[in-house]
């Protein structure tokens, strides 16, 4: 495989020599390595005094600022404030901006953020900047609610101004031949209820069109399209000619298997057409009251709107017609912004680095470079780095955790986990030189490399299988290494050799380490092991180039085998001591503080039946400001809150408050046969952020009406308790509930409101500065329930 083990080339085994070559061939990959990271990195902010016609992200954080002000979300007053904001805005730009108010239901099969279907009275702010000729309309979706606890600096006051002042630079422009609608929903972090409200109800999403949905789950880092639509060949192909694309087609794979939805997934099941694009790095402040305006980084911005506003261009005077495909497309970013090809071609490229692989492997050994017992143990030994690495890197995770406990509660990543990410890379190289020095003399560089490029290989071909737009990710590094080690044994070494080795190790630089880099930030170091799996998988790409900086490698022949096996692990060891100093920078820069407090997630519970109270917390392991309040181990709590689902929490004591419990009407009982038809009132007797009513599972609800909206029986919650819902942003008037029901015994009920804020509870201790909020929907919740038998 690499041109130093073939018997006629004497070129590159002298030291020296092999010493330029390595330092060549390192600096190539450098560069492209640069380049790749260059082209994923964020451009520098525009000022407030940029030109009008361009994206501006210091105007757009003046719009972040006022939204993000505090926390809004939806049916709060301060939602309504925002609302007025984005009203006026809009109409200042001179558009004619509406407030679609209705109640909506949770569309599809996405699970409520608590037990039961999730409903919401909704209000979105909807504007069009009308067409000159519209062949169609193109929306530009965001959602202006935050969470309970935290104002949304970044999720979504950055979606949404984004597509404020993509409307300012579009109104202040020439028309566009088509309807650019502005879709700024509320209810997303409630239940996506804006979004499936705007679909299934209003006008202008008849014909639908095609959806752009702006969204952001950080603070930092490239914002990347990470979701489509079916049939994205066209889109994906107009989407790569923005100022700078970050998208592959491997992150829908991945996104697929996460248990997330955004407000692009009523309208992709709606049948819109659309891209779905979210900066992911600074995952700490996500949810959380750290999300203010000052944690967001203003490149990041920029590119969400220079992308945008380059999306709402183009497709502004196509035919919309014209972007629909009949196929999907890989894609991937590349240092000149993005490549893709069509879906059609997954198989083949699998097929043909196989059948590289195998050619190489049949030419090396009729060269004499290897035998098919070497091959054979070279190819079983590889699973070695493949499986250790990715162990390793979650078995470091689980050594932070218990050297810093509040990582415990930590979503996705730490607040500064660049330290850390670096550290799981010095594991991977730790493994891969250590095994590369132990093997390298008894199998041979040939046989490793080959069995990595045939591994590579091989995972192409099962990608394709169970992953398609993630086959390229090993099908192209395999296939680019396959040929360029035929290239360097036909050329018989020398420097022709050592440029196609370079040239397939370039392939692999530009294909992995863009998603290496872009992976660690979209699972995070709780999910080090998939970052650590893909830097494997690089590794094995360029084992050729990894053999030109072997210590060993071009010595004499005669060197003792055990100082040759020291000479070699000595790569293996300073990695192992990277990976130490890099996690004691790591703890010693990652540390909690005011600004960057440790999370923690408490919540309060009244029975309003009997009076007892008690708090709640869902933390793996109770951080020691939450043993406080909880302990013991957790336990099911659905049997008097049902709208908690099925999970467990830890609980303890608490005293009982003096909050009305929500108040449950019979406004007509009639009875026919079996059934019994109830018509009932269900109202908070308080501010409430969200209303539930579960019934009892004995009864079977045959059919039921929500505020208006008919809803599915068939969905069931735990702890003795069938049907129920969640309903958010109740109306002050109460919430009309119908029911029929197959029983003419009395039928229990159980209800509940929840508000936000715990500070004023009886035995509540204020959290020390350093001590901060989990982002979670249930967290500062006080709920109180109460039990109506009717």
């Amino acid at each position: 495989m690499t041109p130093m083990r073939d018997p006629a080339d004497r070129a590159l085994t002298r030291p020296r020599r092999r010493g330029l070559a390595a330092s060549a061939a390192v600096v190539v990959l450098a560069a492209v390595g640069a380049a790749v990271l260059g082209a994923i990195r964020p451009p520098a902010a525009r000022p407030v005094a940029a030109p009008a016609q361009v994206f501006s992200a210091g105007r757009a954080f003046d719009l972040v600022r006022v939204v993000a002000a505090r926390p809004h979300p939806a049916g709060s007053v301060a939602n309504d404030q925002v609302r007025q904001f984005l009203l006026s805005t809009l109409r200042g730009y001179g558009l004619t901006a509406e407030v679609q108010d209705t109640i909506s239901q949770q569309g599809g099969e996405l699970a409520s953020r608590a037990g039961g279907i999730g409903l919401a009275h909704v209000r979105n702010v909807v504007a069009r900047i009308p067409g000159s000729a519209p062949t169609g309309r193109i929306f530009l979706v965001a959602h202006y609610d935050s969470v309970q606890i935290g104002p949304g600096g970044n999720d979504d006051a950055a979606g949404v101004s984004t597509i404020l002042e993509v409307a300012r630079a579009l109104s202040a422009g020439p028309r566009p031949r088509n309807d650019v609608v502005l879709v700024l929903t509320d209810g997303e972090e409630a239940c996506l209820c804006g979004a499936q409200a705007f679909v299934d109800q209003h006008p202008l999403a008849r014909g639908k069109g095609i959806a752009l949905n702006v969204e952001a789950r950080g603070s930092s880092g490239p914002p990347i399209m990470f979701e489509t639509s079916a049939h994205n060949a066209k889109l994906v192909g107009i989407y790569g000619r923005t100022p700078k694309p970050v998208g592959t087609s491997f992150a829908v794979e991945i996104y697929r298997l996460l248990p997330n939805d955004t407000d692009f997934s009523a309208f992709r099941d709606a049948g819109f057409a659309g891209l779905n694009s979210s900066y992911i790095d600074g995952a700490a402040v996500y949810h959380a009251p750290t999300d203010l305006p000052s944690a967001m980084d203003l490149d990041s911005l920029q590119q969400h709107g220079d992308n945008t506003l380059a999306l709402a261009r183009s497709l502004g005077t196509m035919d919309v017609a014209d972007t629909r495909s009949s196929g999907d497309a890989t894609y991937l970013p590349v240092p000149w912004g993005q490549a893709s090809y069509p879906v059609t071609l997954v198989w083949p490229l699998a097929g043909l680095a196989l059948l590289a692989v195998a050619a190489l492997l049949v030419l090396a050994r009729r060269r004499g470079l290897t035998s098919a017992g070497r091959l054979v143990a070279a190819f079983a030994s590889t699973l070695v780095p493949i499986v250790l690495a990715p162990v390793l890197a979650q078995v470091f995770w689980r050594v932070l955790v218990l050297i810093r406990p509040g990582y415990a509660t930590t979503e996705i990543d730490p607040y500064r986990p660049l330290w850390y990410r670096l550290a799981v890379l010095a594991i991977v190289a730790a493994v891969v030189f250590g095994w590369y020095a132990l093997l390298r003399r008894r199998l041979g560089p040939a046989a490793l490399a080959i069995a990595g490029l045939g591994w590579l290989a091989v995972l192409s071909v099962a990608l394709a299988a169970v992953a398609p737009g993630g086959s390229y990710l090993t099908a192209l590094p395999a296939l680019a290494g396959a040929l360029a080690g035929i290239a360097a044994i036909l050329l018989r070494g020398g420097w022709g050799s050592l440029l196609a080795v370079v040239a397939g190790a370039t392939v692999a630089v530009v294909v992995l380490l863009p998603m290496v880099v872009l992976l660690f930030p979209a699972l995070g170091l709780v999910l080090a092991g998939a970052g650590a799996f893909l830097a494997v998988l690089l590794s094995l790409a360029v084992l050729p180039v990894v053999d030109l900086l072997h210590p060993e490698a071009g010595v004499r022949q005669g060197l003792p085998a055990l100082r040759a096996r020291r000479r070699g692990l000595l790569p293996a060891v300073a990695a192992a001591l990277a990976v130490v100093v890099l996690a004691g920078i790591g703890l010693r820069v990652d540390r909690f503080d005011a600004a960057h407090p440790v999370p923690t997630q408490l919540m309060y519970a009244l029975n309003a039946d009997d009076g007892t109270a008690r708090w709640l917390s869902a933390e793996p392991k109770p951080q020691r400001w939450t043993s406080h309040y909880v302990h013991g181990t957790p336990v099911a709590v659905a049997d008097t809150l049902p709208a908690f689902g099925r999970g467990k929490l830890r609980t303890g004591p608490a005293t009982a408050t003096t909050v009305p419990a929500p108040r449950l009407t019979v406004e007509s009982d009639t009875r026919s046969g079996e059934n019994r038809v109830l018509h009932l009132l269900l109202k908070p007797q308080r501010q409430a952020r969200l209303v539930t009513l579960h019934v009892g599972a004995q009864t079977q609800v045959t059919a039921a009406t929500v505020g208006g909206r008919e809803v599915p029986t068939d969905r069931t919650t735990g702890g003795g308790w069938g049907f129920g819902f969640v309903f958010h942003a109740p109306p002050t008037e109460g919430i009309a509930v119908d029911l029929t029901v197959r029983t003419q015994a009395p039928v229990s009920f159980r209800v509940m409101d929840a508000s936000d804020g715990l500070t004023a509870l009886p035995g509540f201790v204020a959290r020390p500065a350093d001590v901060g909020v989990v982002g979670s929907h249930f967290s500062e919740m006080l709920a109180v329930a109460r039990t109506y038998t009717l």
